[in-house]
């Protein structure tokens, strides 16, 4: 029986993939090390420090890898604050899972400062009882730290929980912690056969129904 939701960030909250892309294009190309869009959809939840040291030996005359993490993030924050806007249903989705008493947490790989940023953003802070970042993890997802102590926070056994996601990273990482797993897929992974892994796939957090949330 669920007992908590616990929401990944990009992607679901608010549609921040493409300013990450924006980012990563921006940073990368003026080191040399010109990105495509497929490029950015090939690492989508991926912790953005694991990313850089992904990319960092393409890169020419580079700054220390913990500045173009800097570099990225702040572009991000940025972009958040300028053009960040909740995702179709958020408010549908919050409001129906707090009328099926069910906890809210939520657990990404972005980092902690931008989480506050985002949640400013879109005004959702208070729908929120535990909120946990990959940054403090050794392993970021796909690995299942980061949920496994998103529901350590909320006092809820990772059996009980619903994670909702984006990524096929993020999946992965929901379905090693041994969640279940509703998916809504970044547009570029739609269709993608990967995905029959999660339990329940909607197009939108607007057709979330209170069924899905009695499994």
């Amino acid at each position: 029986m669920l007992k908590a939701v616990i929401f990944d960030m990009d992607g679901v909250l608010l549609d921040s993939e493409p300013f990450w892309a924006r980012a990563q294009m921006q940073v990368f190309g003026a080191l040399g090390r010109p990105m495509s869009q497929a490029d950015c959809d090939a690492t989508m939840g991926i912790r953005i420090d694991q990313l850089v040291a992904l990319r960092y030996p393409d890169l020419v005359n580079p700054p220390s890898q913990e500045e173009v993490v800097n570099h990225i993030v702040d572009e991000v924050n940025r972009l958040i604050r300028s053009e960040g806007t909740p995702k179709e249903g958020l408010d549908h989705a919050m409001a129906l899972i707090r009328d099926q008493g069910l906890t809210i947490g939520l657990a990404t790989s972005s980092p902690m400062a931008m989480v506050h940023n985002v949640l400013e953003t879109l005004g959702i802070a208070h729908h929120f009882s535990a909120l946990h970042s990959a940054e403090v993890e050794r392993f970021g997802k796909p690995h299942p730290d980061v949920y496994l102590h998103a529901a350590e926070k909320l006092g809820v056994a990772p059996e009980a929980c619903l994670a909702i996601e984006d990524s096929f990273n993020g999946l992965l990482a929901a379905k090693a912690a041994r969640m279940q797993a509703l998916i809504i897929p970044d547009p570029a992974l739609r269709g993608d056969p990967r995905l029959a892994i999660a339990d329940l796939k909607l197009d939108s957090l607007a057709q979330l129904e209170a069924a899905h949330l009695r499994r």
